[in-house]
């Protein structure tokens, strides 16, 4: 616990972008910052604010996470430009990051409210923390997953093969060690294994 308050009145950026089969599982995630302390700043992907899906309904998961914060979620690029000048966080966070946002972020690309809000985190030399969900980690998307591991300010939460039998190329964050990993990035470093058995 003594290492957990290290999180306390910390600014942290929280973005979530579209593995819908998952948004629902960051929500107890979500509130433990703010049981923590954190004063979070929430911001979604233009396809998370968008559209509804079969998990989940996406006004009341917008209010939810409205409700957790204590603010507005941020959903536009505009509204996500206030990331770097104006919104100085200590840590932006990405849970879940999908593929196609990890793969846009190794290739310096930052066309919605999530990317442009990581990128402005970078700039300002702050640490970025992803939260890995994707099909693709162990197949075409690999090499994007590599190249982060390895770009200064950039933290995972330890991610393992979640259904290697079915989805042999997909592999998925442990959401129970994200503040763990949140601590250990805000410190610089990252939380060891980052790779683990299967969840």
């Amino acid at each position: 616990m003594l290492q957990e308050n290290k999180l306390k009145g910390k600014k942290i950026g929280f973005g979530i972008t579209a593995s819908f089969c998952t948004v629902l599982e960051v929500l107890p995630a979500l509130q433990r910052l703010k049981d923590l302390g954190a004063d979070i700043y929430p911001v979604v992907s233009e396809n998370v604010s968008r559209y509804s899906s079969r998990f989940h309904d996406k006004d009341l998961f917008l209010q939810q996470m409205t409700d957790i914060c204590g603010r507005d979620v941020i959903r536009t690029i505009a509204g996500a430009e206030a990331f770097g000048p104006d919104i100085q966080v200590d840590l932006m966070m990405v849970a879940p990051a999908t593929g196609n946002t990890v793969a846009k972020l190794a290739c310096g690309i930052s066309d919605g409210p999530v990317t442009l809000a990581c990128k402005a985190t970078l700039r300002n030399e702050k640490p970025l923390l992803l939260a890995l969900f994707s099909n693709d980690a162990l197949g075409m998307n690999g090499v994007n997953v590599m190249k982060l591991l390895d770009t200064k300010h950039v933290y995972f939460v330890p991610f393992g093969q979640d259904n290697p039998a079915a989805k042999p190329r997909s592999m998925t964050a442990d959401l129970s060690r994200l503040v763990e990993a949140a601590v250990a990035a805000v410190e610089g470093r990252q939380v060891q294994p980052v790779i683990v058995g299967g969840r």
